[in-house]
């Protein structure tokens, strides 16, 4: 079966799928989401073009069945930059505009909020995670994230990063692996030794082991009967509880002040209890995961098609190499001013999530009627920013569909570029997301060399946009000169 007609399998099972968790998916909406209010004023502006679909259905299988982009492109080519739709029982007004995006996230942030994820999915990673929040309770959680995940908390993390770093590759070296996979362990390991530090050891396998059944039944049908995946995960994620808040009760009888994220929400002037900790532990892991990976997972496909451009980022590693004999001293441990000498490898990191968009989109939803560009965004609909459409939009990205690295010598356009969304809302783990694909990119190019077992070329979304497969690659170690 060519690329083609895998990625047609795939949509076509999603939207196989799809139709079995419809039915909840409205039910959750129709409860949650009110319907635009009537108004005998004249002057009440109109609803945005676009079309709703079939009743409950709405445009779900037109979104899903193929490739989303297409779906996008259409809307936008007929109705503009601001449409309205119904997707996954919801009614939705999709923006693709820089300005209508900073409208959304930015500039009226207390006239929208996070999309409510369905209820199951809550009771899974925690309700009191930073992500189903607003408000008050949400930038608390905010600056405790920030703290600890902003440089001056992760200068001293460069080390152990690389430690991590180089036993990934290591066991990667002359064999086929499954690319975004590996890559998933790596940040999985990066992200637990950020959230616990290197005390907790006794711990994380078991945590690890609870993590990854909890991670089969996220997408899974809301079911909680013994035998099925949710049952499986739900009972997953108690365990995961109780092993947060042993490591919680460990750390206190031991008296000890972390500087890692358990530490900062455990600041007693801060006054979290062990749920709200355990619920935003789990919560932080699930989001410091998937997306990480899927940026390393393109970075080393876009390296591997364009020859060049591996060149100048190897030349640019084997530099900062050169720079660390001559100042003498016998280390060859990376630094945090290592890393600040790496800016066109980090400019291969920012066209790589402007290409790629991870995120194509995310869910807002409008807590009051709100107007912009003259229509109406009625309170309750859900709201959702294109990225991907803003990033590859040839107003903002001249030749968008081309992978150049210099375009980022200069400075994007205001709210053109939004690989970790935008506001109060934006990802906060961001800094350290950088740290650690530059710190993987800086041994995997100067050590090691890769190619594409099979010739799939495809991209599947799921939700995330990746290469078909996952990438099947084979990695072995360059052999000294």
């Amino acid at each position: 079966m060519d690329s083609t007609s895998t990625v047609s399998m795939l949509f076509l099972l999603s939207s196989f799928l799809l139709f079995i968790f419809l039915p909840f998916l409205c039910l959750l909406c129709t409860l949650s989401s009110k319907k635009r209010p009537t108004s005998s004023k004249a002057q009440s502006p109109p609803l945005p073009p676009g079309s709703m679909g079939y009743p409950y259905i709405g445009e779900t299988f037109q979104l899903y069945s193929n490739n989303p982009n297409t779906f996008f492109a259409l809307k936008q080519k007929k109705y503009g930059p601001i449409f309205k739709t119904h997707i996954l029982g919801c009614p939705c007004i999709m923006v693709s505009s820089p300005e209508a995006a900073k409208f959304v996230l930015v500039t009226k942030p207390t006239s929208s909020k996070p999309g409510r994820s369905r209820a199951s999915k809550e009771r899974m990673l925690g309700p009191q995670a930073i992500f189903f929040q607003q408000g008050d309770y949400h930038a608390r959680l905010r600056r405790l994230v920030l703290r600890a995940f902003m440089p001056d908390a992760t200068r001293a993390s460069v080390p152990w990063i690389e430690d991590v770093a180089l036993r990934a590759l290591r066991s990667w070296d002359g064999r086929e692996i499954n690319t975004f996979q590996e890559m998933k362990t790596y940040a999985f390991n990066v992200a637990l030794l950020s959230i616990f530090g290197k005390d907790e050891i006794s711990s994380i396998e078991e945590l690890k082991k609870c993590y990854y059944t909890l991670e089969k039944g996220y997408n899974s049908m809301p079911v909680n009967v013994p035998g099925t995946l949710f049952h499986k995960s739900m009972k997953a994620r108690q365990q995961l509880g109780q092993i947060v808040a042993k490591i919680i009760s460990s750390r206190r009888q031991r008296n000890v002040e972390g500087r890692d994220l358990l530490g900062s929400f455990m600041e007693s002037k801060e006054a979290l209890t062990d749920d709200q900790i355990a619920d935003n532990i789990i919560g932080v892991i699930f989001a410091a995961r998937d997306t990480t990976a899927s940026v390393l997972t393109w970075i080393v496909k876009y390296l591997g098609e364009n020859p060049s451009i591996l060149k100048a980022v190897t030349e640019e590693q084997e530099e900062v190499i050169r720079e660390k004999e001559m100042a003498g001293g016998g280390d060859k441990t990376l630094t945090w001013a290592d890393t600040k000498r790496m800016p066109f490898t980090s400019r291969v990191i920012q066209e790589t999530m402007r290409v790629a968009s991870i995120l194509s989109f995310t869910f807002r939803e409008a807590v009051e009627d709100v107007e912009y560009g003259g229509y109406l965004i009625p309170k309750g609909w859900k709201v959702l920013p294109l990225f991907r459409n803003i990033h590859h939009s040839a107003d903002n990205f001249p030749e968008p569909e081309k992978f150049d690295p210099s375009r980022f010598e200069a400075a994007p356009k205001p709210n053109t570029f939004m690989p970790f969304g935008s506001g109060t809302h934006s990802c906060p783990g961001n800094e350290l997301a950088k740290l650690e694909i530059l710190v993987l990119l800086h041994h995997l190019a100067t050590k090691y060399r890769w190619s594409l077992s099979g010739s799939d070329t495809g991209i599947q979304f799921g939700p995330f946009a990746l290469p078909l497969n996952g990438l099947p690659l084979t990695f072995s170690f360059k052999t000294e000169k």
